[in-house]
């Protein structure tokens, strides 16, 4: 299933926390063990980095946000943008999935959705 986030936010920790929350639904409708969803809504982590905020699920990268705009290559990143991990210290560059700041994208249990 997937979870519309629709409101946006003020400040990177509202953002985040709406991505967070919106994934802990879809888990909850994933799952019917409420060990398993107390573990998963207990996993979360976030660091700020340099030039990102890593979010972590569990022992994995869940997404990573851009904390300015900037460029890279041919393409244009703003603050706020959602990006898939590429590994465990760097974002996929490749396109945007969503911006914490602006609301209104779609994200589940298992992390930013896949570009179409």
């Amino acid at each position: 299933m997937v979870q519309k986030v629709v409101k946006g936010a003020m400040s990177f920790e509202e953002g985040i926390q709406n991505l967070i929350d919106s994934s802990n639904e879809d888990y909850r409708h994933a799952m019917t063990s409420e060990s398993m969803i107390k573990e998963f809504e207990s996993g979360w982590k976030v660091e700020y980095k340099k030039k990102y905020i890593k979010v972590i699920q569990r022992h994995s990268v869940f997404c990573f946000i851009a904390m300015d705009d900037f460029e890279k290559g041919n393409k244009t990143f703003k603050k706020g943008d959602i990006l898939k991990a590429q590994d465990w210290s760097t974002p996929a560059l490749n396109a945007p999935r969503g911006n914490v700041l602006e609301g209104n994208y779609n994200i589940n249990w298992t992390g930013p959705l896949y570009l179409i």
